[in-house]
């Protein structure tokens, strides 16, 4: 069974219900939720400076170190538990930017067809045919990319191409509707129409991809440290990922942890997002809600 059996206090058409009625989206909740507030919590409890011990590097799992440490003899949980506010940051800033690129050029280009969707069109078509690695890669050369928030329009900048066109796609079907006609009739005016008229009506369309949004964003982030094609400052899952491969850990039987500790939390987060999202379909599919 997929659903969960209605609370007696919960309208079994209501908003909540509907929000809570998917066993894998209320699952992708808790895991999201969980991980947001220890990335909120963690830095005010604990130092976003890890100290370091040169007498105890690659330590095992004790009970001063419950994950061990790595190769200064920092404390590896320490570096899990306060890690994970800078890739959120920038997947959800990046996943913001995309998302209001490609609803504005999206839904702009479907409803006034003609010369701006032709127009349109091929800049969607020159920004995905940049290969944004080497472009990255060209920008960390030239300049220090260590603002979390620069970092984040980069990537939001170069990836809303794809999401674009889907939201063109939609906005070319709603504009047939009757509703729209009927503002049309009224001249409300094309940035009413668009903005007011149509664009809320796919409102559970852009949700979800905003989540998809934010995961492909979090891994574009994790490949650049990886890739070293941002500066290893700070502490965050990406440059702890960096790091352990650089010094070796996986080799070590007391560096795994340094290694699998960052991947399993990029994982389960992203996991928790994609279960997330069938919750939020069962919110705005009309016909999931009347099931």
């Amino acid at each position: 069974m997929s659903t969960l059996t209605p609370s007696p206090g919960v309208p079994r058409h209501g908003i909540l219900y509907r929000l809570t009625r998917n066993k894998v989206g209320v699952a992708g909740f808790i895991i999201v939720g969980a991980i947001v507030v220890m990335t909120v919590v963690a830095p005010l409890l604990l130092s976003t400076t890890v100290p370091s011990d040169a007498q105890n590097t690659w330590s095992g799992p004790s009970t001063e170190h419950w994950l061990g440490t790595d190769n200064t003899g920092k404390d590896v949980l320490h570096q899990m538990l306060v890690g994970g506010g800078t890739v959120l940051f920038v997947g959800l800033v990046a996943a913001g930017i995309t998302t209001v690129i490609a609803v504005v050029l999206g839904s702009l280009a479907a409803y006034l067809r003609g010369p701006i969707d032709t127009f349109l069109l091929q800049v969607t078509d020159i920004v995905m045919t940049i290969p944004q690695i080497v472009l990255l890669a060209v920008l960390g050369a030239f300049f220090q990319l260590t603002s979390p928030t620069v970092l984040a329009v980069l990537i939001g900048c170069l990836s809303w191409p794809i999401l674009m066109r889907s939201i063109r796609a939609q906005v070319l079907s709603l504009k047939e509707r009757e509703f729209v006609e009927a503002a049309k009739l009224l001249d409300l005016g094309t940035p009413r129409i668009v903005f007011v008229e149509i664009v809320p009506n796919m409102a559970g369309y852009i949700l979800i991809n905003f989540i998809i949004a934010v995961t492909n964003a979090i891994y574009a982030l994790v490949g650049m440290y990886v890739l070293g094609l941002a500066p290893l400052a700070g502490a965050n899952w990406g440059i702890m990922i960096r790091k352990a491969w650089t010094y070796g850990a996986m080799s070590l039987p007391e560096g795994t942890l340094y290694m699998m500790a960052p991947v399993a939390m990029i994982a389960l987060l992203q996991l928790g997002l994609i279960m997330l999202t069938r919750s939020l379909e069962e919110v705005f599919n009309p016909r999931l809600a009347e099931g």
